[in-house]
């Protein structure tokens, strides 16, 4: 059902790509989201934390599918949280509360990289507000282990290209920023540079996607008082009752596809997509896939509603 009462798009009319931009206050913090398409709803959360969630953009998708684009806090036009308690279940709340905000029921959730967690967080949360979970490039932990596994498939990625530059420079960065601790990242202009450093491990080929998708340059926000967060809910994937799907890019570096495998082990009625030409931007590397794969989800889910 869309934010409108709809079950399904009305005949003759696609998705739209307008952005609806709304917002509300929440224990004095403004969260802004952005509702866009026709069709069931679907939350999506985006990755980081602190980067601005345009580049989650899918007009795939919002041809059947509303979409509610959150701005986590900390991020895009939200406020930054005062006390710096970015845990994975405040995320979880403020996006109960904008599912509340649209008076929807309730949604699926789609979400990306650090956006999954907060995904998960919200199946364990609030299982009676979902109506399916998309888990796209995620883990079901994040902490010292998720960053010694990205690492290890940094030095992958360097080795694959090794005469491309920028391959060189996105593993000299991450050595310096998060191995040794030697690059200093205090602010946002220091942080963006860090992350588009970074970007081209991001993808299974960068120059092929640059060349096709045109900047992929990504903003981010940084918050001196964000608190670190070990998070692991491997022990719970077994409690989410709730239909599941899991994409991941085979050449995804910062969520491994070692993690999706866990996902699918621990919650044994999902079913697993793996892009096999993507890293951790399938919706841009493999759009159609990426598209074909959430909407079947959706509609399998439509249809055993109604069987």
């Amino acid at each position: 059902m869309d934010i409108n009462g709809h079950s399904s798009p009305p005949p003759g009319r696609a998705g739209t790509s307008v952005q609806d931009v709304r917002s509300f206050v929440l224990d004095g913090v403004r969260q802004v989201y952005r509702v866009a398409g026709e069709g069931p709803v679907c939350l999506v959360h985006s990755g980081g934390p602190g980067v601005h969630p345009e580049y989650l953009r899918m007009p795939a998708l919002e041809r059947r599918l509303t979409l509610v684009y959150i701005d986590p806090v900390g991020s895009g036009d939200s406020d930054s949280l005062p006390d710096g308690d970015y845990s994975l279940t405040r995320y979880a709340r403020f996006a109960k509360a904008v599912l509340d905000d649209i008076g929807a029921p309730t949604a699926f959730f789609l979400g990306h990289s650090h956006g999954g967690f907060v995904a998960l967080q919200f199946a364990i949360d609030y299982p009676d507000r979902l109506d399916g979970l998309i888990l796209y490039d995620t883990a079901p932990v994040s902490g010292p282990e998720l960053t010694r596994s990205a690492t290890t498939r940094m030095a992958s990625f360097v080795q694959r290209w090794p005469d491309r530059l920028e391959a060189l420079e996105a593993g000299r960065a991450w050595e310096e920023a998060v191995v040794t601790g030697t690059r200093k990242i205090d602010d946002d202009a220091s942080h963006a540079r860090h992350l588009n450093t970074l970007l081209p491990a991001y993808y299974a080929d960068y120059r092929k996607t640059l060349a096709e998708a045109g900047d992929l340059t990504l903003r981010v926000r940084h918050d001196p008082n964000r608190r670190p967060v070990d998070w692991d809910v491997r022990d719970r994937l077994s409690t989410i009752d709730v239909s599941t799907l899991v994409i991941v890019g085979a050449y995804d570096f910062i969520c491994p596809p070692r993690y999706a495998y866990e996902l699918v082990a621990g919650r044994p009625e999902s079913r697993l997509c793996e892009l096999r030409e993507s890293g951790h931007f399938g919706h841009i590397e493999e759009a159609a896939a990426f598209a074909d794969a959430v909407l079947r989800f959706i509609d399998d889910h439509k249809e055993s509603d109604t069987a």
